[in-house]
């Protein structure tokens, strides 16, 4: 998919933060991840965490903070609704420095909006739902420049077995087949609330195709790689190469053995929208 779900070291380092530094403050955020590993820090690597922390340093004069974002987004994944929590020791008047935050940042990342939050608030825990679009076209004449933001797929593609194959991932599932697995995970059971094909009007220029569609997922969480390996199953049951009832063999016995289903590439997909509870 495109994030990676909290570990136990997260979970540790928030309540470690809540109990040292009492002050906490929630930022919106936007990031455009072409540039960047990810969100969470990785060595020798550029990642949207580590930049957005190089600048509170700066812009705050000490290191005495924590951040933690409500998703860890995967290299090259951007993000329009995003969240970031601050724990501070001292009381500071955020929203003031916001502007300052943002002249210092690059302008692939923009914090938009920031605001207090309770002692108790726990970015993680407050999390309700999450969607995604994944941005693509089926062109013959596809334009180099509007690779950044879409992923073009040739051939012809039957967009009723497209449809039809969304909607075979609403609901609870276990998506073990459909992700990235990992040893130290047992769970792989999400809910999918909506899941769609539609049509964009995002991307407009003499470098965008014609016609452009987004996948759509909104669901309370995803898996590492999950959207992605998603999109290209609708790609490949959209090409006649895997019928619908490959998606339903693949959700009816997760464990079974299947042929290896690689991520969509990384540069279509777009965090929409993360909803919370506050």
């Amino acid at each position: 998919m495109n994030e990676i779900a909290p570990n136990f070291n997260l979970k540790s380092q928030i309540v470690i933060s809540l109990q040292s530094r009492p002050h906490s403050y929630l930022f919106s955020i936007s990031y455009f991840g072409a540039r960047y590993k990810g969100w969470a820090p990785q060595p020798n690597q550029p990642t949207v965490q580590r930049r957005v922390e190089r600048v509170l340093r700066h812009v705050l004069g000490h290191e005495d903070f924590s951040l933690i974002g409500a998703s860890r987004t995967d290299s090259g994944v951007s993000c329009i609704g995003g969240y970031v929590q601050l724990f501070l020791r001292e009381k500071v008047e955020m929203e003031a420095l916001l502007p300052e935050f943002n002249e210092h940042l690059p302008q692939d990342i923009r914090l938009n909006s920031v605001r207090e939050v309770p002692t108790n608030f726990n970015l993680i825990q407050s999390v309700q739902e999450k969607t995604y679009r994944y941005y693509f076209a089926n062109s013959t004449d596809f334009h180099p420049f509007a690779s950044a933001f879409l992923v073009n797929v040739g051939g012809d593609l039957n967009w009723k077995e497209i449809k039809e194959a969304c909607r075979l991932f609403t609901g609870k599932h276990d998506f073990k087949a459909f992700c990235k697995p990992s040893e130290n995970k047992t769970d792989y059971k999400r809910e999918v609330l909506s899941s769609g094909i539609f049509v964009s009007n995002e991307f407009l220029g003499q470098f965008f195709p014609k016609d452009i569609y987004y996948f759509e997922i909104t669901g309370t969480g995803f898996l590492h790689h999950q959207v992605r390996k998603m999109m290209c199953a609708i790609w490949n049951v959209g090409s006649g190469e895997w019928k619908l009832e490959d998606i339903i063999s693949r959700l009816e016995n997760p464990d079974g053995e299947f042929p290896n289903l690689p991520p969509a590439p990384a540069n279509g997909l777009v965090l929409w929208e993360t909803v919370l509870e506050i």
